[in-house]
């Protein structure tokens, strides 16, 4: 078939006329996906020179395929036209300029090259290891529960769960297991809004300087500690990536560039302060919102896996991912020009009838839970997962053990719109404590 892969795209045929470009379906996209997966499963993006995949065996067969759909390749600017591409080329050439320009390393690499990047992270994201930080997990979670119920009135404690709970606490944790000061999370929440800032929203142009001299400010302070632990190894992650080629299981032939520390560390932060506060916040939001399923699990805590579950079904923290078409790909009955991007929608795959029965509906007994896609599938599956698992428990466990009632506040709820991710802004809790 001829014509640029733009031009193939545009000339795709849907019949919905929403997008997920509009910042309303971004942050409430559930009826969206729902009109996707009746009649147009694979939908062109002509904006951004690619399609939205949404059905659950469709997601897999990418994720499973990388061969096909690669990780890899992507910031080329290659059949890339119209969204950002101009301004994520400039910002480029602001960071190579001041600091040091994204390369590509782990999630954003494939299979062999992928595999080496995942074993110089994977020590510290092992069950084991998680395992081992779970007693201090659920101290930095009692902690920062100690202050949020401090001073009750009327018997009830008003409390802003973003900023008091869902980002500190893994924050901390993925401060310390990297060998940030924890002292400095905001700073860092800071610098992973910037470094996601072009992928989740449009960026007006008299913006994308001072982005960029917010992730430049974060390049060059883990710059320098790289070195620190060059010349005076501890025990932390950064100490370890600086160290990675003196490894006694097999040493690599060279140690990595200051570049490719840039982006793991690009990679680590954003990941680390982002996800598993979305779902924190989510999980909060939802017992509220069913009452009842919040009575059964404080009265049956054997209950809690299953509310995890279906918290990152239900509303996916990751709603989706790109990858890029290797060659001309037949997916759902639908051709995908090769150099195509392909937003792999979690949250939609998530809510496909023909996988999870009734999909629209939270319902923490049904069965097959463990199938959901919030952490992918394949050899990119989230390499935080255990750790977030974990968080979770000891963040839910903790709450409702403290609590005798949790309740949606005066203020509510407030999404922010995402191109990837399903951020809230606010959530305003009242909560009575046990």
């Amino acid at each position: 078939m001829t014509g640029t892969t733009h031009d193939r795209i545009a000339a795709m045929t849907c019949p919905i006329d929403r997008t997920i470009l509009d910042p309303a379906v971004q942050t409430d996209p559930w009826d969206f996906y729902r009109e996707l997966h009746e009649s147009c499963p694979v939908l062109p993006i002509p904006q951004i020179g690619g399609v939205m995949v949404t059905r659950y065996e469709d997601i897999r067969y990418v994720l499973l395929h990388p061969e096909l759909f690669a990780s890899g390749g992507r910031h080329t600017g290659k059949n890339k036209k119209g969204l950002q591409v101009d301004k994520s080329q400039r910002y480029q050439e602001i960071l190579k300029d001041k600091g040091w320009g994204h390369v590509e390393t782990l999630q954003r690499t494939d299979p062999p090259i992928h595999t080496h990047y995942r074993r110089l992270v994977n020590k510290a994201f092992v069950p084991r290891r998680i395992g081992e930080m779970a007693d201090h997990i659920d101290q930095v979670t009692d902690e920062l529960i100690t202050a949020c119920l401090a001073s009750p009135r009327g018997g009830t404690v008003d409390v802003e769960f973003v900023d008091r709970f869902a980002m500190p606490l893994p924050g901390i944790i993925i401060a310390e297991e990297l060998g940030l000061d924890r002292n400095d999370i905001r700073r860092f929440k800071r610098w992973a809004d910037a470094m996601l800032a072009l992928a989740m929203r449009p960026v007006p142009d008299n913006e994308l300087e001072a982005v960029a001299e917010i992730e430049l400010e974060a390049q060059h302070h883990l710059a320098a500690i790289f070195e620190e632990r060059r010349a005076n190894p501890t025990d932390d992650l950064m100490s370890s990536l600086v160290h990675a080629h003196e490894n006694d299981d097999g040493p690599d032939d060279e140690p990595l560039t200051m570049h490719e520390l840039q982006n793991l560390m690009h990679q680590l932060v954003t990941g680390g302060f982002e996800t598993t506060t979305n779902a924190l916040n989510h999980g909060m939001w939802l017992l509220t919102r069913y009452p009842d399923v919040q009575a059964r699990v404080r009265q049956d805590m054997s209950l809690l896996p299953a509310f995890i579950d279906e918290v990152l079904r239900f509303e996916s923290p990751v709603q989706g991912l790109p990858r890029r078409a290797t060659q001309d790909v037949e997916l759902g009955g639908v051709t995908i020009p090769e150099g195509s991007l392909v937003m792999v929608r979690y949250g939609a795959g998530n809510r496909d009838d023909e996988v999870f029965a009734d999909a629209d509906t939270f319902d923490i007994d049904r069965p097959g839970l463990g199938q959901h896609l919030a952490f992918g599938a394949g050899p990119h599956y989230c390499v935080g997962a255990a750790l977030a698992r974990q968080e979770l428990i000891s963040g839910f466990t903790a709450w409702l053990q403290r609590t005798s009632n949790i309740e949606l506040g005066d203020e509510g709820v407030e999404h922010e719109p995402s191109f990837m991710l399903l951020p809230m802004a606010r959530l305003h809790l009242r909560i009575t404590p046990a």
